[in-house]
């Protein structure tokens, strides 16, 4: 199942992704993510393993055509987790994005919204100032 989770800004969205992964979840999982991409542009994502159990066949099929047609409107992506292998996901990741993909521990949720709330600012502060210069 993937659950959105609440955030304090437009173009950060937070996912709880449990148990095994469906087609279903990725049918109201990336109109979200397409909406967001429409108002903001560029994208960062919270994704929290809770019991996470994988994809069925057509949900990992799902999640590869995400990643295929979605990687340049992603920015950064923050995955949470509490096993080795939730970790090692985040190597696996980045060839397939430009989005600089960081690893944290579940203990460690606050810093993980944190870095993404940082590069928004930092995103919000360098338009303000391309449009002062000119």
């Amino acid at each position: 199942m993937i659950e959105q989770l609440p955030q304090n800004s437009p173009n950060v969205l937070g996912f709880k992704l449990s148990g095994r992964l469906h087609d279903q979840d990725y049918a109201k999982f990336v109109p979200v993510i397409d909406t967001a991409i429409q108002s903001c542009g560029e994208i960062r994502l919270l994704a929290q393993f809770h019991d996470f159990q994988g994809w069925d066949m057509h949900a990992l099929w799902d999640d590869i055509r995400f990643s295929a047609t979605h990687c340049r409107q992603v920015e950064q992506i923050a995955l949470i987790g509490d096993r080795a292998w939730e970790r090692w996901m985040t190597g696996v990741c980045k060839p397939f994005t430009k989005a600089t993909i960081r690893y944290f521990d579940i203990s460690e949720l606050d810093t993980a919204q944190a870095w993404l709330a940082e590069a928004c600012n930092l995103s919000t502060e360098k338009s303000a100032q391309s449009v002062a210069s000119q």
